[in-house]
């Protein structure tokens, strides 16, 4: 027999999406010393609480076919049609501003 599919809440009113791939070509490249990862670097920026409790959830997926040189590909809820290319050292609080989750 097959299971109901249930609905869960969340205080979630936006999900982050960062090419997992595109991390680890760069290595880190955010944050004070350019070594922290893009969605680490943001959470600890924006001071978020865990993603259970989260206001936005940033989470690292595979592949999103773009494969930028020295940048990350970002997709974000609110703009479903495009995809951003962040280079490597852009400020976080720029970041989130220009997401649209500051």
């Amino acid at each position: 027999m097959n299971k109901p599919i249930r609905q869960i809440g969340t205080p979630a009113t936006s999900i982050v999406a960062i090419c997992g791939k595109c991390g680890k070509k760069l290595g880190g490249g955010f944050g004070p010393k350019g070594k922290t990862t893009l969605g680490k670097a943001l959470r600890t920026a924006l001071d978020l609480p865990k993603p259970k409790h989260a206001r936005v959830r940033i989470v690292e997926t595979s592949c999103l076919k773009l494969c930028p040189k020295g940048a990350v590909a970002v997709m974000h809820s609110g703009d479903p049609g495009a995809i951003l290319v962040i280079p490597q050292d852009t400020p976080v609080l720029a970041i989130a501003h220009r997401l649209g989750i500051t």
